[in-house]
């Protein structure tokens, strides 16, 4: 696999530069040069999801890891399931939370671990990664207590879920967590400066574990194809829209290079919350972000979603090809409110994030269309969203229950970013 980056071509790694913390000189991110068609995707769809993962896995970066490996990175990474239920108004939803951290993270997070364990370093190994909320508990697990790796993630002060901020911050160790004065924006900002300072990201060797990586993209591009595989043996036939909660904009532009590729998947929907950047583009607008509005569905609040230019570079910037292939709408608090009352009268306790999806989802869908939304987060995370708007509590998993009587050790630091970078220099 080869990448280029997204604001210069001249720009080029291999998968393992790129993962193991590689950046574009001239700014942008690193995305791949060509995507081919694959001509079997009727066979793909028919395998198992832990052959198909190795499958598509060897296509990709085949040229860089031998097939041995790859299957071993499976076994390591993806040893849990994705199902497809069938909701009560005949709608799918493909539930990505059944993961370590009860997040669709999870899958990145673990694959990325499982890639940087078999790339060898030359020096320190630090992983810095900024987070709206599940991001940061995929990482700080996957990578806990790994040999020769630092772990470093920022959130936000205040915008993130109790039961989130100890799934980030309890941990301790090898990981390294702080609570930014600002937003997700903020705290993106600092995990940039300090990416693009060379020396830094030498002497510390920084690893992004955001989606700005591309072993991220890779690892989500694989639980689109067995949404669409399950929709086959559930009998849809039919044109299948795909609905993704969207903030950052990697978990959508994930499932356009699986598009890409050949899944056949009719039209996907960006469903943001407020935050609606990306939305008011493809409405005709200007792509202007914008400082990020904190609402109910806080892993979504990115005013300035670093993939999206990757996704306009999968459509060479055209909009018009983009309108035909996207469909887009803003929801707010009170329209997530009652999404979630009506999933929950229908039998379905959602998280905040995945009403969103599914609320786009009913608005955008034609006649003659079928419709999936992706369930991204477990909703016991969003407790104190979840219990005001249902009037009920929603039951925990033992797995978050264990994390929150553990203390929050994260320390507070303001936006300031040669300070930061002063306090990481002084953890290795």
């Amino acid at each position: 696999m080869i990448l280029i980056g997204t604001r210069d071509a001249r720009d080029t790694a291999t998968f393992a530069q790129a993962s193991s913390g590689a950046t574009p000189a001239h700014g942008g991110l690193f995305t791949p040069r060509d995507w081919k068609r694959w001509n079997d995707i009727d066979d793909l769809l028919k395998l198992p999801w832990a052959l198909r993962c190795a499958v598509i896995l060897e296509r990709l970066i085949g040229d860089e890891f031998e097939r041995a490996v790859i299957d071993e990175i499976v076994r390591e990474a993806f040893d849990f399931e994705a199902p497809l239920v069938r909701l009560a108004d005949g709608s799918l939803v493909l539930e990505l939370f059944h993961g370590p951290t009860l997040a669709f993270k999870d899958f990145g997070a673990r694959f990325l671990a499982a890639v940087l364990t078999r790339i060898p370093s030359r020096g320190p190994r630090m992983i810095l990664t900024a987070t709206s909320g599940d991001t940061g508990a995929a990482v700080a697990h996957a990578f806990w207590r790994k040999i020769g790796v630092r772990v470093v993630v920022l959130y936000p002060r205040g915008r993130v879920s109790p039961l989130q901020e100890r799934q980030i911050a309890a941990l301790g160790e090898n990981v390294s967590t702080f609570a930014v004065d600002g937003s997700f924006d903020d705290c993106q900002a600092l995990v940039k400066t300090c990416f693009a300072d060379r020396t830094l990201s030498a002497d510390l060797g920084l690893t992004s574990a955001n989606s700005i990586n591309i072993a991220r993209l890779l690892a989500q591009l694989l639980y689109y194809f067995e949404g669409a595989a399950s929709a086959r043996k559930s009998g849809v036939a039919g044109r299948l829209v795909v609905s993704v909660p969207s903030g950052n904009f990697g978990n959508l532009c994930a499932g356009l290079m699986a598009w890409k590729a050949g899944l056949p998947v009719h039209a996907f929907c960006a469903a943001t919350n407020a935050n609606d950047t990306v939305p008011r583009f493809l409405d005709g607008g200007a792509y202007e972000p914008r400082t990020s509005i904190a609402t109910i569905s806080n892993a979504m609040d990115v005013g300035a979603p670093s993939n999206w230019e990757r996704i306009a570079g999968l459509f060479g910037h055209d909009l018009t090809a983009m309108r035909a292939q996207l469909r887009s709408e803003a929801v707010d608090d009170a329209a997530t409110a009652a999404e979630i009352k009506r999933l929950n009268s229908i039998g379905y306790t959602a998280c905040p994030h995945t009403a969103v999806a599914s609320r786009v989802l009913r608005t955008q869908l034609a006649a003659g269309e079928t419709g999936m939304f992706l369930a991204t987060a477990h909703p016991a995370k969003f407790m104190e969203v979840l219990q005001p708007i249902l009037g009920r509590t929603v039951e925990i998993p033992e797995r978050l229950a264990s994390m929150a009587q553990r203390p929050v050790l994260s320390e507070s630091i303001d936006t300031n970013a040669a300070a930061f970078v002063t306090r990481l220099r002084a953890l290795v």
